[in-house]
């Protein structure tokens, strides 16, 4: 199934959206979707409302060990666990957009939502991926339908971010034929009840991991009680321990030695799955949020007529909005990247793993932009439903308790950050990327007189882009003068690692917004659009001033004298904006979403 609505030639490489702007006829946005994929978002949604939400509490009191497989089972006969496999395997197949609908739609199911992205992804995706042809015969179909249920083992006590580290050993028999695997691991999601695990394991001494495929049947797997969570408290989280657990050889994953890699591009996916995951979780919460506001009653009216309450309401829907366009452009590039891979010859599976290996930039920016877009949603949610918002009984209470771990799950925002700052120089320097061309030209032009051409505004949005482009240029500015200050130590500066990410991620996600509303207005118009124009430019206007400060912040860490006052005035030139009324069209905003009854975009 192939919807990828980009020609491959036009569709920018990963990073590349820091150097080059993309055309808005040549981006995806989620009005984008077929009927097809309409239909299985509907499907996820009408399952989630009838099997799911009216046992939330049950699920959550982890009384019912049955519970969750049960849903899963019932999941899987639905066909919703077979999106990633390929047909041959008993799956559908789907272009990496629709699995992103998906894991969506399935998002606002709390602690099921955990449960079924771990089992579809990080579970199964290691053997569609990197699985021989006997070892997908032998599991696919069975993970498609949920008659297995999987489990990825990677963390342990003393390696989590560091995952190479593990100290779980897998030791070779005599003859050859199997491995025995020694070790414990821990925070493994579907633990208590799956019958496949992903388990990482280092042969003998080598430096690098290795992965297997565990059944439980195999024996000499024990595991502690479930964990007892803040939050997503009915997902299975056991510690696992393995005590000489006897492995066919021909269960070795892939390669001896490749299991960090696998493990690096299982992440990746899982990644950009989790932010469009927390975003289904998002809107679920904005909804609640409105429906609430509409409802509640102080000082003779309902909350959502007040300003205070309507800068909520509408903050929430507009982060959404904006996070929604990235995630869905970026799965789209990765879609597109795909095709063309598999078009001069690559094998699917392989190509799958480059396409999303090729935007690992993009998948780490919208891991902690979804995330924290997440965390925004429910902690307002909570404020806007007041005293009731602290209650166990109203919805809140769940929502955010569930929303914290997002920001920890598949490498904390810390490590997406620093990895995605990392992986732009590391392309800049095998020449990849053409960073550092674009940086030295951007601190030439600070040394010029600034030209103060006038704009012209026939086309759509043309002073927003603008702003964008320099947006990029503050960006460039302040990484090729850190990289300059500390050359090899640049990695060792956390802090303006995390400025630059910070300004990477607003860049990014204001463009996605402002490239998708021009998309909806040259379909719908200018006058049909005015609510979408209205959040593109307020969040425009949040994303310049937080670059603003970021930049700020890491020229004074690092800059001294002449330079820094100069750089300093670089930032000032490159982050003005025409000045905004953002409340205005907050309140447009607040009101197109009271009028609906729930998050209308």
């Amino acid at each position: 199934m192939d919807h990828s609505h980009v020609a491959p030639s036009k569709a920018l490489r990963g990073g590349e959206f820091l150097l080059r702007a993309a055309d808005a006829e040549d981006v995806f946005t989620p009005e984008d979707f077929t009927e097809e994929q309409i239909l299985i978002a509907q499907t996820c949604e009408d399952f989630l409302k009838a099997e799911v939400m009216p046992i939330l509490a049950r699920i959550d009191s982890h009384k019912e060990p049955d519970l969750l497989p049960s849903l899963l089972t019932k999941a899987g006969e639905l066909g919703l666990l077979a999106t990633s496999v390929p047909t041959e395997y008993g799956g559908y197949g789907t272009d990496f957009n629709t699995s992103m609908l998906v894991a969506e739609k399935i998002g606002a199911g709390y602690s099921f939502a955990v449960a079924l992205s771990a089992h579809t992804g990080i579970g199964t995706l290691p053997i569609v991926y990197y699985g021989s042809d006997a070892q997908k015969t032998q599991y696919l179909p069975k993970l498609a339908t949920g008659e297995y249920k999987a489990a990825y083992c990677l963390t342990e006590p003393n390696s989590g971010s560091d995952a190479n580290s593990g100290r779980t050993k897998a030791v070779p028999s005599a003859d050859g034929k199997t491995y025995s695997i020694t070790g414990q691991k821990m925070w493994i999601t579907n633990g208590g009840f799956a019958d496949i695990f992903i388990v990482f394991a280092k042969i003998e001494d080598d430096k690098n991991l290795s992965a297997f495929i565990i059944e439980r049947s195999f024996g000499g797997i024990t595991m502690n009680p479930e964990e007892e969570k803040m939050g997503i408290r009915g997902s299975s989280t056991r510690q696992i321990f393995f005590n000489d657990c006897v492995v066919p050889a021909q269960n070795l994953l892939s390669d001896r030695g490749n299991g960090f890699k696998i493990a690096v591009n299982i992440l990746n996916i899982g990644r950009i799955k989790l932010g469009v995951a927390a975003l289904g979780g998002s809107k679920q919460c904005a909804t609640l949020s409105v429906q609430y506001a509409n409802e509640r009653k102080q000082f003779g009216t309902t909350i959502g007529t007040f300003g205070a309450i309507k800068h909520k309401l509408a903050e929430q829907a507009i982060r959404i909005f904006a996070s929604e366009s990235a995630h869905y452009r970026a799965g789209n590039d990765i879609d597109a990247r795909i095709k063309e891979l598999m078009e001069e010859g690559m094998p699917e599976a392989e190509a799958k793993l480059r396409g999303v290996e090729q935007f690992a930039i993009e998948c780490a920016i919208l891991k902690v932009h979804g995330s924290e877009v997440l965390d925004y949603v429910t902690d307002e949610g909570v404020q806007i439903y007041g005293g009731m918002g602290y209650s166990a009984d109203a919805p809140m209470d769940r929502a955010y308790r569930d929303s914290r771990i997002n920001r920890i799950f598949e490498g904390t925002n810390e490590i997406n950050r620093i990895l995605a700052v990392g992986t732009l120089l590391k392309r800049a320097m095998k020449g990849d990327l053409d960073v550092m061309g674009p940086a030295m030209a951007v601190a030439n032009e600070i040394m010029a007189i600034p030209e103060f051409n006038a704009v012209s505004n026939d086309l759509p949005f043309t002073p927003e882009k603008k702003v964008l482009a320099n947006l990029k240029k503050a960006m460039l500015l302040v990484a090729g003068a850190a990289v300059k200050q500390f050359m090899l130590k640049f990695e060792e500066q956390q802090e303006i690692m995390m400025n630059l990410a910070d300004m990477m991620i607003e860049i990014y996600v204001a463009e996605s917004c402002l490239l998708r509303v021009e998309r909806l207005q040259n379909a719908r118009g200018a006058d049909a659009t005015g609510i979408y124009a209205d959040m593109a430019c307020v969040y425009l206007q949040g994303a310049t001033d937080k670059c603003t400060t970021s930049a700020r912040t890491a020229i004074m860490s690092f800059a001294q004298g002449d330079d820094q006052r100069m750089l300093l005035l670089g930032i000032k030139r490159f982050t003005k904006m025409e000045p905004y009324n953002a409340k205005e069209a907050r309140r447009r905003v607040a009101d197109h979403l009271l009028a609906a009854n729930e998050y209308a975009f």
